[in-house]
């Protein structure tokens, strides 16, 4: 499947933030776009294994130095099972794959994309650049209501606002990534919510965190 044409790609990315541009205006970055990738540091970092059904594997490197709330927030949840069996419920190919939400374990894929861990997250907005292979989360329409859902971008975004936390990357797997955009997708949501795999489903199996030596 074609990547999508950029007016397409900030579309989604509107539905993704589901906000008027007017009511989000555009935030400082902390620290400075050309210094977070310095903070990171070269010693091994915890990795999270995304176990999924018939696909693989991929591994995530998380970045406690740009976002140490957010990787403790995910940590926390990953370690009580709250994302297994739990779908990428939202697949856009050339923009990025969509999961976490524990509404995604249902049979009825109308609440999906609703569900969250019963409460938000205060964003850490370090600068990351949006390229292929990073972790981040998502938000419910406005700034600090991050909570469990997370994307990870299937091809560089530089047009994306930057009102989203980056906390991780993939370094293994993205070979699987680009196989969930290959799935058929119900673009126009006629069983469901828009952009859901269908009739095959993306699903984590399970994830785990492999933590760093010395951690």
């Amino acid at each position: 499947m074609k990547p999508m044409p950029i007016a397409a790609r900030i579309a989604a990315v509107l539905i993704l933030a589901s906000c008027s541009e007017e009511a989000k205006p555009v935030y400082p970055l902390v620290p400075a776009a050309d210094s977070a990738e310095q903070l990171i540091a070269d010693g091994p970092h915890d990795v999270a294994v995304f176990e999924m059904e018939d696909l693989g594997i991929i591994r995530v490197e998380l970045l406690s130095e740009i976002a140490p709330n957010t990787v403790k927030n995910f940590i926390e949840l990953t370690e009580r099972k709250f994302y297994d069996r739990t779908k990428f419920h939202r697949v856009v190919p050339g923009f990025m794959i969509q999961g976490g939400d524990p509404l995604s374990r249902n049979k009825d894929p109308r609440d999906d994309g609703n569900g969250g861990p019963g409460y938000k997250i205060d964003d850490e907005l370090n600068g990351m650049p949006y390229q292929r292979g990073v972790l981040a989360m998502t938000l419910s329409g406005q700034r600090h209501t991050a909570g469990c859902q997370f994307f990870i971008l299937h091809q560089d975004q530089p047009e994306m606002k930057r009102e989203y936390t980056v906390f991780g990357r993939v370094v293994e797997g993205m070979d699987v990534v680009d196989a969930i955009t290959e799935l058929e997708i119900d673009v126009y949501g006629r069983h469901g919510k828009r952009n859901r795999p269908y009739p095959k489903d993306a699903r984590i199996t399970t994830l785990r965190i492999e933590r760093a030596a010395g951690s």
